[in-house]
């Protein structure tokens, strides 16, 4: 199935890298004019090459950090003025962070919860009105296997896994809240995916531990069921993304969308 988003914008948080940037990607080549965010200036001027370069569109940006309230107003006041209006949201900012439990921090819960939960809550209250104005609309809240699993020791995710639990729930929440307003909102939930940026930092972590980054990867890779038991692509989950944000879903609301290869956690 071809899925077209012809004719809708698109606002994509955390766009620059990774599952957001494969989004942003895929957007542009279905139609759909497209603005991401993330900190960085230069890391969103490589992303506007990569998706002219590939796609051969335009893709508009801001430099926002979603922890910071002005930010956040400043992202929507932009896209509006922008793109006129905001078909698609797609809350894809947010982190994991794997230390044990009495190891953390109030910073590291604080961050935990901020770039997290609250910045898809937050990009919601701001954005779920401007929707309701134009008639509707479709979000994608971008969650992580930790929001309903355990991770195997020694990175059992006790910050960042209840912010991403919360993530799964506001999107129930908002569904059956704004379904009746024409505003789907479903989450999409990943199991293992391999971008260079997490896995690094996912490396960097272990090998703090004293673990051996390369021999636990290969051993969480036996639990996926995939031939060569490989982790999957930010293209492949950008893919179910934009199947959630158009209209080929348009019976889709509430749902939890896992990808993760059936991935066994038991």
């Amino acid at each position: 199935m071809t899925v077209s988003l012809a004719g809708k914008t698109a606002v994509i948080t955390g766009g620059s890298k990774g599952i957001g940037l494969a989004t942003a990607r895929l957007f542009a080549r279905a139609g759909a004019r497209v603005l991401i965010a993330a900190r960085r200036t230069d890391a969103l001027a490589d992303a506007v090459a990569d998706v002219e370069r590939t796609e051969h569109v335009t893709i508009e940006t801001v430099s926002a950090d979603l922890t910071v309230l002005a930010d956040l107003d400043r992202l929507v006041a932009t896209a509006m003025s922008v793109l006129g209006r905001i078909d698609v949201l797609v809350n894809n900012v947010g982190t994991g962070m794997y230390k044990p439990f009495l190891e953390v921090t109030e910073d590291d819960l604080r961050h935990g919860m901020e770039i997290n939960f609250f910045s898809q809550f937050r990009m919601c209250q701001r954005v779920v009105p401007h929707m309701i104005e134009a008639g509707g609309g479709s979000i994608v809240n971008v969650s992580g296997a930790t929001a309903t699993r355990v991770l195997p020791p020694p990175f059992l995710s006790s910050c960042t896994g209840p912010a991403k639990a919360a993530e799964v729930r506001l999107t129930k929440v908002l569904a059956k809240e704004f379904g009746e307003r024409n505003i789907r909102v479903n989450c999409v939930v990943p199991g293992r995916v391999d971008t260079p940026e997490r896995v690094a930092m996912w490396e960097r972590e272990l090998a703090a531990t004293g673990a051996d980054p390369a021999a636990l990867r290969a051993e969480w890779g036996r639990d996926i069921a995939t031939p060569g038991h490989r982790w999957g692509t930010a293209t492949e989950v950008a893919e179910l993304i934009a199947f959630a944000a158009s209209d080929a879903a348009s019976y889709v609301n509430g749902a939890v969308l896992v990808i993760d290869g059936g991935e066994d956690w038991s």
